[in-house]
Order: structure tokens, then sequence, then C-alpha cells
């Protein structure tokens, strides 16, 4: 993996996840969100539909030429969370996103946990190939899953 590009991804992540970076006004598909981030010839952006339950993608680009994406969905589980519990749970999730570590620059850290939540992130595969799952639990129970997986593209058949 080259550490520039996965600085890059690092720091376009934690600037999306802090809201540094404003959503586009224009989304690229009905009523999905979009957040772009930008630096020198390389271009971040992630677009992702739904609330509670949602899909999204992911991508870089060089000079305009995409290089590397990832797709991920995700979901809040468990019998009747209250709405309380599902905001804590997605507040604790964007801290524990910010923490993305530049050797897995996929989601957040492999552990984290921070009062009755914990947070965490298992990857299959390198930065070319890769496949995972991120989990969040409050007092012990799963409250929210996602997966995950991506690579390198190619504009070559």
């Amino acid at each position: 993996m080259d550490k520039n590009v996965a600085g890059f991804l690092v720091k376009a992540k934690r600037e999306i996840f802090s809201r540094n970076v404003t959503k586009n006004e224009i989304s690229s598909r009905p009523n999905s969100t979009d957040y772009q981030y930008t630096e020198g010839d390389l271009k971040y952006i992630d677009t992702f539909i739904g609330g509670a339950n949602f899909a999204g993608e992911e991508a870089l680009w060089r000079d305009d030429t995409p290089f590397w994406a990832m797709n991920y969905i995700g979901r809040m589980v468990g019998d009747k969370l209250c709405e309380n519990i599902m905001k804590e749970a997605f507040g604790f999730l964007t801290e524990a996103l910010k923490l993305v570590p530049e050797e897995y620059p996929y989601r957040g850290p492999s552990q984290y946990g921070d009062g009755d939540y914990s947070y965490k992130c298992t990857v299959e595969g390198d930065f070319h190939w890769f496949s995972g799952v991120e989990e969040v639990f409050y007092k012990g129970n799963k409250v929210y899953e996602l997966v995950f997986h991506g690579g390198d593209v190619s504009q070559n058949a």
C-alpha cells in the first residue's frame, strides 16, 4: 500500500467524520448524501443512502481516474432499540471511525471502547482486495453491524 495514499485516505475520513467537510450541495444520486475531500491530485468521495439502515461507497481518484473503492452496508440490530440508544450508538460509532488506523484505513480501529459502548472491526485481505465486518455493542449486546469490501479498481478490461 502506498503510504501517501493511505495517509490521504485516513486524513479524508477523519475530516469527514469530524464534519470538517460539508456535504456536497448536489448529491450524485437521488436522496443520497455525498462528502468529498481533495488534496493535490487525490480525491476521496463517500456517498451513501438510508438512515438507521444504510449503504454506500467510498472511492479514491488520482487526477480524476478512479483507482480504489470500498462498498459497505450497515444497520442497527436488536429488539426494541430506543431512539436514544440509536443516537448514542451512532455518536459512539463516529468517534470510533475518527480513529481509523493508517495500516488498516477501511473503517475504525480493531477495538475501541468508551463507557457502555464497544467497537470491533475485523478485516481480511489487504488494501488491494479486502473484506471486513464492524460491530458496535451496548452493554455487551450488539446494536449495530456493517459489512464492507473493496480494493483496487482499473479502467482496463
